[in-house]
């Protein structure tokens, strides 16, 4: 999926989600809108139809949407009210919509020849930089533009060139000899494999130890980080982000806010902790997550309050280095 205005591919045989399994979250949502955002006696925000399109950054083949009533501003926040962090209720009734409309998804592996796509843009000092990747699904290629510089002589290296390497698989070498690596096609299928229950989910992440212990950090901490890592894979399947968002409503202190802007000022809801003191982590501030406001796809992330700000601009599968979806 490229653009996130534009749903091709989308299934017509997919299943939609069911509206009894939306229909409770979307009416707490609706009522806790209304109680925290209009002042007394305000007159109901102008509404508009909107179809949701289920374009997700974990999900190769998708739903063909779900007919819902948004406010008129289509972020889940009354129009022109700019950004509304909600309270911990709505905020678990809102990770809880994205959760029952984004499992509903469906996904299709992609075949070992085909390659994920990605382009991005780091912020950081000076002007942002963006780039793209294609990484060959079975591990056994990979593409960057621009190009990496190689060491030695670089006198004819050519930066807008589409650098391509090509090498043997390490699937089974990796696993015999213990690595943490994973090809994009293991870490696919391990995420397959983890229960729906976000509680037994994280359990069973955190037992991988893919990140790493660090001494002195809380539960909610380390959750916090394994989430923030795993939202980095282009291809997450469905049960697995919904149980993403679920998991996130359990952080104490996770906050969901409406209206904002990712950082390529594109439509964006956020989910955010605030460290009011440096953690065993490092981190210190407002650590936010990007989503996109209707089909909850992954937009980015800011850290610090702006320290490490990262957007993903596109994403897809396409059949040999260089295509873009």
């Amino acid at each position: 999926m490229n653009e996130l205005s534009e749903f091709r591919g989308l299934r017509a045989d997919a299943p939609l989600p069911d509206a009894d399994r939306l229909a409770a979250p979307r009416a707490r949502l609706t009522a806790a809108f209304r109680q925290e955002t209009r002042p007394a006696r305000a007159a109901l925000p102008r509404r508009r139809m909107i179809l949701v399109g289920a374009a997700t950054a974990g999900a190769l083949a998708v739903t063909a949407g779900i007919l819902t009533t948004l406010p008129e501003d289509g972020t889940g926040a009354p129009a022109g009210t700019g950004p509304q962090m909600l309270s911990a209720g709505a905020s678990a009734d809102a990770l809880e919509l994205a959760a029952a409309t984004v499992e509903k998804h469906g996904a299709t592996e992609p075949g070992p020849k085909q390659w994920v796509y990605e382009k991005s843009t780091v912020f950081g000092q000076g002007k942002p930089r963006t780039s793209e990747e294609w990484t060959r699904w079975d591990g056994t290629g990979h593409a960057n533009l621009p190009g990496i510089a190689p060491p030695g002589d670089i006198s004819d290296f050519d930066p807008d060139k589409l650098q391509v390497w090509y090498g043997p698989n390490q699937e089974e070498k990796w696993k015999k000899e213990g690595y943490d690596d994973r090809s994009q096609r293991q870490f696919y299928r391990f995420l397959a494999t983890l229960p729906s229950d976000p509680d037994r989910m994280m359990k069973r992440i955190r037992e991988e130890h893919a990140i790493g212990d660090i001494k002195g950090e809380t539960r909610a901490q380390r959750d916090w980080r394994e989430i923030n890592v795993l939202y980095r894979s282009v291809l997450i399947p469905p049960k697995v982000q919904a149980g993403l968002f679920r998991a996130l409503a359990k952080i104490p202190g996770a906050r969901v806010t409406t209206g904002v802007k990712d950082p390529l000022g594109r439509a964006a809801i956020s989910v955010s902790v605030n460290y009011a003191e440096k953690i065993p982590s490092g981190w210190q501030g407002k650590q936010e997550i990007f989503f996109d406001p209707e089909s909850y796809a992954y937009l980015g992330e800011n850290k610090s309050d702006g320290q490490i700000v990262n957007a993903r601009d596109a994403w897809g599968v396409v059949d040999k280095p260089g295509a873009r979806p």
